[in-house]
Order: C-alpha cells, then sequence, then structure tokens
C-alpha cells in the first residue's frame, strides 16, 4: 500500500534513506494491506453541539470540537471504514500496547479561515509523509496520505463554525492526528490492532504573551534524543521525558529548554521547535543556520517553510549545520549575532531574550519589528490566512470536500 505523494518533499525522502539504506527509493513499494478510502467514510453527527468558546480567551489545547475522526485497524482484516461522529471516550484493554511500550505517534496540523472566510489547511502532506515515515519506525500500519486528508477536510467542514473567524493573532483549528497500538498483549512485539484517530479544536497563540521573547534553560546533563534512536520521529515517547526537564526550567525562571547533545554541546532544538541561528559567521557572511536532519532533530514542517522563504528571498545564506553553545558565545562577544529564535506548528516562532547556561545568564539581543522572527512570522501568517501568495500546494482548500454530496449522515445523541 503505497504513501500517497503528489509532489515527493526531497528532506523526508532523505530522512527516509538516513533511516533505512534503499527505503527511500522504494517508498511506492510499502505494502500494509489497501488503505482505508474516504469513499467509505461514515458519518455520524452530534444533536448535542457544545457551545464555542471566547475566540479571544483560547487556551492551547484546552479546547475540542463537536467531532472526531476513527478508523480502527486489524492485522487479519486490514483497515476498517473512516468514521466520523461525536467526541467520546476511548474503550481500550488496559493490555494494549500503546500503554506499556508507548506504540504511538501523532501529527500536529493546522486549518486557518483566511480573510476571504475560506478555510485552508497548511502543507498538509508534509504531515503525511512525516507520520507515515514514523509509523513505519513504530511497526504500525501504513495508509495513504491523500485518503486520510479528505477524510479530514470532511472532520473540518463538519465543525467548520469552530475554525476562529478572527485573523488578527496566531488563531486556527488544530488537528492532531494520532496512531496507537490497541493489542490487548503484554509481548513486547508489533502490534496487531491499531487505531488512527483525529481530534480537532480551536487555539490562539501558544505563548499568551505572543512573540514576547523568552528565556531558555541549556543543560547538558539531559539529552533530548541521539544518533539511532527516534529524535526525527514525531512519537508521544520522544515528549515524556522531557517533562520534567520543562519543570526544572520553570522553577529556574525559563520558559522553555534549549536541547544540547553530545561533548560539544551542539544546539538542536528549543522546547518542542526546530532551532534558528540568525548571525554573521566566522567568514563574514550573513547565515541563518539550524541544525541539520540527521536524525537528532524533528523535521519541522514550519523549519521547511522558514527554509524555503529564506532561500526564495536569497538575501544571505542559509546552512543545514551542526553549531555548537561554544560557537554562539564567542559569536556573541564578537558580536556576530543578530538573534536567536525557535519555529514550530503551535507557536510559528518564538525570539529567544536570554540562556542559562552552566548556571550563568547569558544575553541574546533581541530583534525590532524589522527582525528576521518578525518578518517570518509575517510572511508565514499571510500566506496562512490567504492574505499573500503561497508556494505550489502550500495551502489546501477543503471546499472540493465541502461540496459534496452526502448520504451517509446519521444523527447521534
Amino acid at each position: 500500500m503505497a504513501i500517497c505523494v503528489r509532489k515527493p518533499c526531497v528532506g523526508f525522502r532523505s530522512l527516509l534513506q538516513f533511516f533505512r539504506p534503499g527505503l527511500a527509493s522504494q517508498t511506492s513499494s510499502f505494502k500494509s494491506g489497501p488503505s482505508f478510502k474516504y469513499e467509505d467514510l461514515q458519518i455520524t453527527l452530534t444533536t448535542n453541539p457544545k457551545p464555542k468558546p471566547d475566540v479571544d480567551k483560547l487556551v492551547f489545547g484546552r479546547h475540542h470540537s463537536d467531532h472526531m475522526l476513527t478508523v480502527e485497524w486489524d492485522n487479519d482484516k486490514g483497515w476498517g471504514k473512516p468514521h466520523i461522529q461525536p467526541v467520546k471516550n476511548l474503550s481500550i484493554h488496559p493490555a494494549a500496547k500503546v500503554f506499556h511500550y508507548a506504540v504511538e505517534l501523532f501529527e500536529g496540523m493546522k486549518s486557518y479561515r483566511g480573510h476571504d472566510d475560506k478555510i485552508r489547511l497548511f502543507r498538509p502532506m508534509e504531515n503525511m509523509e512525516r507520520m507515515v515515515m514514523s509509523a513505519e519506525r513504530a511497526c504500525l500500519p501504513l495508509f495513504d496520505g491523500r485518503e486520510l486528508i479528505q477524510c479530514m477536510k470532511k472532520l473540518v467542514t463538519i465543525d467548520a463554525d469552530w475554525v476562529p473567524h478572527s485573523t488578527e493573532v496566531a488563531n486556527a483549528l488544530y488537528l492532531r492526528p494520532t496512531f496507537i497500538g490497541t493489542e490487548p498483549c503484554l509481548g513486547v512485539a508489533r502490534s496487531k490492532n491499531a487505531l488512527l484517530y483525529v481530534l480537532t479544536g480551536p487555539v490562539g497563540p501558544y505563548y499568551p504573551t505572543g512573540l514576547k521573547p523568552v528565556n531558555l534553560l541549556a543543560d547538558p546533563t539531559y539529552a533530548r534524543a541521539w544518533p539511532g534512536g527516534c529524535g526525527m520521529f514525531k512519537m508521544g515517547s520522544n515528549y515524556a521525558p522531557t517533562i520534567a526537564v520543562q519543570d526544572l526550567a520553570e522553577d529556574r525562571g525559563c520558559q522553555q529548554v534549549l536541547w544540547l547533545y553530545g561533548d560539544n554541546h551542539e544546539m538542536t532544538e528549543v522546547g518542542t521547535m526546530n532551532l534558528f541561528l540568525h548571525w554573521i559567521n566566522k567568514n563574514g557572511e550573513e547565515e541563518l543556520i539550524t541544525a541539520p536532519l540527521n536524525g537528532i532533530v524533528l523535521p519541522g514542517i514550519t523549519r521547511s517553510s522558514l527554509l524555503h522563504l529564506a532561500k526564495k528571498w536569497n538575501e544571505f545564506k542559509v546552512s543545514e549545520e551542526i553549531y555548537t553553545m561554544e560557537e554562539m558565545i564567542q559569536a556573541l562577544q564578537e558580536n556576530r549575532v543578530i538573534e536567536l529564535f525557535g519555529a514550530g506548528t503551535a507557536a510559528v516562532v518564538s525570539p529567544v531574550a536570554r540562556i542559562l547556561y552552566n548556571d550563568d545568564w547569558i544575553d541574546l539581543p533581541v530583534g525590532d519589528k524589522e527582525s528576521l522572527t518578525q518578518r517570518f512570522y509575517n510572511e508565514l501568517t499571510d500566506i496562512q490566512y490567504g492574505k499573500k501568495p503561497c508556494p505550489s500546494n502550500w495551502m489546501e482548500d477543503i471546499d472540493d470536500i465541502k461540496n459534496s454530496s452526502d448520504d451517509r449522515v446519521n444523527m447521534s445523541g
């Protein structure tokens, strides 16, 4: 069963090659039985819709729309029919592998209501490629990403009233596709049952302070990922071990963790975001640098988008290379650092003001309204809200699903 890719993403194919030699050239030969199909979608609508939250008081991840999408998989029967239904609690056996061995992965993506009132998804096929890549690593069944996108478009259409109307801040409808192993067996082996489901909910800015610069804790005692591990995959098991370090950071006056790797303290990620350094390098060149996709960092969709925009502007050097704390500190001492910022789906971009490193505070220059961070934020959100034309296939309108006929709809209390 093939991954549905209309335009291959070079970055993800490179990662597939990194993960398993020869895999990138064999993507179309992946088999785990026929994928579920949008044409088989079953729909059960709620008769008790919930009140919508105040768009000016949205808390990230706290609000959930009325409906969810579920698709079950069985090793013998294959994929079942996708089903949109009212949000409900899951009934899963306590021996399910997801609870014991973290057989789980997820994606984070958004749909936006544009200034023209059209609702669009942002680069959904990038998320699907990454999700299928994570599923392969977690030994979960593969599926056709385009079919899941079609189902998610229908889900968003049904809950369209939950997509925030305000475009003044980073308001959107967040989508959380999740994939879990549900076989009730305590043996450490591939799960013979699985559940793919999608929740949605309206979100505001990830940080209530918006683009206000944050402080980071950089403690080399802790590592988020390492070569040969799963840092490049979006699995829940990558996140649980970071929560205690996040709490430690908050206790020390920081909002996030700067993840370092190796004896040379490579700068890799910040919190759950990719990290970018804008500086003048040792050769006197203005440069935007971020860690390479070498298996340690997550191949972020926002990361890919910012690199694309920067290369398109062609105003400074753009690099995916290893860089260290020592190199950044030396650049600070020589007044070569322009700014440091994180980038991800939830926050878009987040500038950094200070780093607590080896018990010393390091102050960083913070950009103004003309900074690269602000420019990236403006450019990307203008694309997402339909104010500016976007590169090919970045924004997908849900209208092709919205206007389709449905004789599959049932009502549920």
